[in-house]
């Protein structure tokens, strides 16, 4: 789904903090039914919801550092025979490839024809909600020769396309499976992870280059050992602001003192929040709906 920044903000419970500033997140899919699929990796609050596309991801690991890496996904179905099927998550499935769908994508998987598999937990062994570097077992409750299968969250679904259908074992009700949700690097344990790129600050040294030297808003988080910085730069607007170049973004995170930076959304999306209140001009002239954020919080 799509919702604004400062409507996402608003998602936050008493539990996570005092949310103090926020900036807009991934690239995302325009289309539906799946309009809001990140386009990269998203790990809310330890929940795996969309998996990496093997681009740049921002991501904090249990000892609380950042990171910016390419994330390669590793999720892959094992079959009770030994084969292995790769594997998506909450996206939409092309006739010839496996997505597994959670409650994290809606109540039904959205999907037309193949077949799907409801799974359930296997005896007492670690279930939902999904979560990163794991190995799950699953029992098959239900197969159905058809799409739109409804989810709960209990179960997952795994989803063959017509052309994977042919090339996977045919299994029935009571089987049990592996799920696997690893990635290269590891990152079993990490509880906040999102997409974006390019990068353009590696240790200290600007590196965002330019396809077409055209200013934009833009959005961007860095840092260093001391400070992260959320960054927006508005644009488009006439007599009012043009933008950045991703040269020029690159050049003033290094100016204000980023080790490492990289991009996020930016164009319409490029929006920031600050103690409750939109900070900057966002270039469609209000709010636009988007994917996901990134939320500073505050705890006691």
């Amino acid at each position: 789904g799509m919702a604004t920044l400062s409507d996402q903000v608003k998602t936050l419970g008493p539990e996570a903090g005092r949310p103090v500033a926020a900036i807009n997140g991934d690239y995302y899919y325009k289309d539906r039914p799946y309009t809001g699929d990140p386009k990269g990796l998203q790990i809310v609050r330890g929940e795996l919801v969309s998996a990496p596309c093997d681009w740049t991801c921002f991501w904090m690991d249990p000892a609380g550092r950042p990171h910016m890496t390419n994330v390669v996904s590793r999720f892959e179905a094992i079959w009770p025979n030994g084969e292995r099927t790769r594997l998506g998550l909450n996206e939409e499935r092309a006739k010839d490839a496996v997505v597994l769908y959670t409650a994290a994508v809606g109540t039904f998987t959205h999907t037309s024809g193949g077949r799907e598999l409801i799974l359930e937990r296997d005896g007492t062994n670690p279930w939902l909600p999904l979560r990163v570097g794991q190995t799950y077992s699953a029992r098959v409750r239900q197969v159905r020769e058809s799409g739109d299968t409804p989810l709960t969250k209990d179960t997952m679904v795994l989803s063959l396309g017509r052309q994977a259908m042919a090339r996977a074992l045919k299994v029935a009700p009571g089987t049990v499976l592996q799920i696997s949700t690893a990635t290269a690097p590891d990152l079993n344990g990490v509880k906040t992870a999102i997409g974006g790129g390019p990068p353009i600050v590696r240790g200290g040294i600007a590196v965002g280059k330019n396809d077409a030297y055209i200013r934009h808003p833009r959005s961007a988080i860095g840092w260093n050992k001391d400070y992260f910085y959320f960054v927006e730069v508005d644009g488009r607007q006439r007599n009012l602001s043009v933008g950045m170049t991703i040269e020029e973004l690159s050049s003033y995170m290094v100016k204000m003192g980023c080790q490492e930076a990289m991009c996020f959304d930016g164009g319409g999306s490029a929006t920031c929040w600050v103690y409750g209140q939109v900070m900057n001009s966002p270039s469609e002239g209000r709010e636009r709906g988007m994917a996901n954020a990134l939320v500073l919080v505050q705890k006691k």
